[in-house]
């Protein structure tokens, strides 16, 4: 993440299993003010291609269509090559005309490849960042491919927004069983009800945080929030809302799962929240995070934290998918008068104990 979102073009990564409505979503998109001054990446393999003469009727919007592979293998490097000339390509009058970029991968990407691409081509991170992923998911349909599609549940758990496509087709319970699955799954993406692909452009920007200008609920918004449980050990209320007082021992366990949760076939991806009540030893940190990737690897779909550096009077932000992290950045103030550091992590088949037992090494304590 880079120190200043002013400098750097934001990119939202529009992702959603085969017939989730990407398409027809953009479509109406491209005909929104909002999404004036956007360049638009396309991955049309294996689909049905958007119709180009929607985008021609939008003077201040460009298309790319990359169509020979899809982007989470075959084709990274046409993305990388996309990105770093499209600033003099896509150039009016000398000047770069677009402030925005939109990538829609293809329903079948796993969208950790594409973040590793956008996170560690040093050309790209410098022109360039990741505003948010955003994942349309089928209300009719989307129980069926998260049941039989590691793809949609992958697409779905690295979400920052999950959009429910094609409600209007659903019934109110389907509607409301999806919502709490995905909600389970990611606890910390904001979900929007969409019909007919309508949805306001605005809804899909700024969902990264500005290190400049963050405040508490900025924080709050891109770490998520969990919902109060009761372990099974004690009985006490464990599962906090971020901001809230922690009275235990550091690093606060806070799950993410409830007790006889119907959705058992989610088990293998889920998310977990930490917290610590006391600062954390940069040099621990960094052995951490290399002990982290060495350890967990691929399993580790994504993790954001804000940190307390011991010594500092500023927090740092953390954010990796798998096992590429982006270099730390470093917020100008903290944004509101809580000062724990807060971990989230988006895991396939993970204990939260093992988790807990790496953790433990950041305790300074200890």
């Amino acid at each position: 993440m880079p120190s200043s979102a002013d400098t750097t073009i934001p990119i939202t990564l529009l992702t959603g299993f085969l017939g989730s409505g990407k398409t027809t979503l953009l479509n109406q998109l491209v005909r929104q003010p909002g999404m004036d001054r956007t360049l638009v990446v396309i991955n049309e393999f294996g689909e049905i291609g958007l119709d180009h003469q929607l985008f021609s009727a939008s003077r201040e919007t460009e298309l790319v269509a990359l169509d020979s592979g899809c982007l989470c293998c075959t084709v990274r490097g046409d993305l990388v090559r996309t990105l770093r000339d499209a600033t003099w390509r896509f150039a009016r009058g000398g000047e770069r005309f677009f402030d925005r970029l939109v990538i829609e991968t293809t329903g079948l990407a796993d969208p950790a490849p594409i973040l590793h691409t956008l996170m560690t081509d040093a050309r790209i991170a410098r022109a360039y960042r990741l505003d948010g992923v955003v994942t349309c998911v089928d209300a009719v349909h989307g129980h069926a491919s998260l049941d039989a599609h590691d793809e949609a549940m992958k697409q779905a758990a690295m979400a920052d927004l999950l959009l429910l496509t094609k409600a209007d087709l659903a019934d109110t319970a389907t509607l409301a069983k999806l919502r709490a699955r995905l909600g389970a799954l990611n606890h910390g993406a904001r979900q929007i009800t969409v019909t007919h692909g309508h949805v306001d452009a605005g809804a899909l920007t700024d969902l990264g945080i500005d290190p400049q200008s963050a405040h508490g609920a900025d924080i709050e918004r891109w770490l998520g929030s969990t919902p109060t449980v009761k372990t099974p050990q004690t009985g006490a209320a464990t599962g906090l809302r971020l901001g809230a007082a922690v009275k235990t021992p550091a690093p606060t366990l806070a799950p993410t799962s409830v007790a006889n949760d119907p959705n058992r076939h989610d088990d293998r991806v889920r998310a977990h929240c930490f917290t610590f009540d006391t600062p954390i030893d940069a040099d621990r940190l960094e052995v951490w995070l290399q002990l982290m990737v060495s350890l967990m690897g691929e399993r580790m779909l994504r993790i954001k934290g804000l940190i307390h550096i011991t010594g500092e009077a500023r927090p740092a932000v953390i954010h990796g998918v798998q096992h590429i992290f982006h270099p730390m950045t470093w917020l100008d103030a903290w944004p509101d008068e809580d000062r724990r550091s807060r971990l989230v992590f988006i895991t396939r088949d993970i204990p939260r104990e093992s988790l807990a037992g790496i953790l433990a090494a950041l305790d300074t304590t200890a």
